[in-house]
């Protein structure tokens, strides 16, 4: 789909009644605070990636064959990962978002933090000049990418590390905060210690699950129990766990959580669109959110005029269409859901401050 395609098939579909956000309840983007109904014209995308060191994806693509080669006999030889040195490109980086906007993004959530390579500073100038609010993360990844202080800290050193992320950051939401594989000791203390950090200011938690699914109901679990309310909570990357009766997806529905479908625009949405369709029909439309999780310069609009930071839009939900997802249901996952979902109502202890 060309410029303006998604923009055209977000203003087509019909509009519905406003999501319940509770008053005083902000969005935080790295430079300023919007009420939520200032986001409502078009999709705000909850996972996506803008700022992620340059040999990031090097470091994934070993981890997860190193992962495989564990759980198997052996592991697949993967080419070499590309660099992503094109997050550090601002003049690319800007001609991105602004065709995003003009496609019908509204606002996007940048899901890195500091040991994934993010950089704060680069946000907030793409953010100036491209006009795209930009919601900062705030976290620490899985186990493969934690510094290494992090193995002796305890969970209130954590949690008050996560604070001052938050702080100094202007971060509006947890995440991604992940499990690489099976969990482990470590990523199950980081997770306690999010809950804490979310006690002090309020803010939402959307995970990294492993492939296909792992964990996705132990990290809903220890959320919890650790007296996180669901509905501050959305699992991510479910679209990868393929199951025709949706029995994991539906579990965490009726808890009261999100599902992240937040890898899309690719040939996985074939799979995707069922996972989806299933949950629409039992009544779960509630509970779901799009994005697309973009990390590789391969999806970008200069490479690919199909795809960019607005493919959720241009390029799934259009399918969802075709398979029969009406457009009050559509708008309601791409513009309300998200905005429920991020927005919060501030602690009095957090600050307002750019650092």
């Amino acid at each position: 789909m060309g410029i303006g395609a998604g923009a055209t098939a977000l203003s087509n579909l019909a509009s519905a009644a406003a999501p319940a956000i509770p008053n005083g309840a902000i969005i935080r983007t790295v430079l300023k605070d919007y009420r939520p109904d200032e986001l409502a014209g078009g999709a705000t995308l909850f996972h996506e990636h803008m700022s992620l060191a340059p040999d990031f994806l090097t470091r994934f693509e070993r981890y997860s064959a190193e992962t495989r080669a564990l759980n198997g006999p052996s592991a697949p030889v993967l080419p070499a990962a590309p660099t992503e040195a094109f997050m550090q490109d601002m003049e690319l980086m800007t001609n991105e978002l602004a065709v995003a906007r003009r496609e019908g993004i509204s606002c996007i959530v940048d899901g890195g933090h500091p040991d994934m390579g993010r950089d704060i500073a680069a946000l907030r100038q793409l953010s100036m000049r491209s006009g795209m609010p930009i919601v900062a993360g705030a976290g620490f990844y899985t186990q493969p990418f934690y510094p290494n202080a992090l193995a002796a800290m305890n969970e209130d050193q954590i949690a008050r590390a996560l604070v001052e992320q938050v702080e100094s950051d202007r971060a509006g939401v947890f995440g991604e905060i992940g499990s690489w594989d099976d969990m482990t000791a470590t990523e199950r203390k980081v997770f306690r210690a999010i809950a804490k950090a979310h006690a002090a200011t309020n803010l939402s938690i959307f995970t990294h699950t492993g492939i296909p699914g792992k964990a996705a109901l132990e990290q809903l679990d220890i959320l919890e129990d650790a007296g996180v309310a669901p509905n501050r909570i959305a699992i991510g990357h479910l679209g990868n766990l393929v199951d025709p009766s949706v029995q994991v997806h539906k579990a965490i529905c009726r808890r009261g959580a999100f599902v992240g479908f937040d890898r899309q625009g690719r040939p996985e949405d074939a799979q995707q669109v069922p996972l989806v369709m299933a949950l629409l029909d039992a009544g779960f439309a509630d509970n779901l959110l799009f994005s697309s999780d973009l990390a590789r310069a391969n999806a970008l609009k200069r490479f690919d005029n199909a795809l960019g930071y607005a493919k959720t839009l241009t390029v799934f939900v259009p399918k969802l269409k075709a398979a029969g997802a009406s457009d009050d249901v559509l708008r309601k996952i791409v513009v309300d859901n998200s905005r429920r979902f991020l927005a919060f109502v501030p602690k009095p202890n957090t600050t307002n401050r750019k650092s």
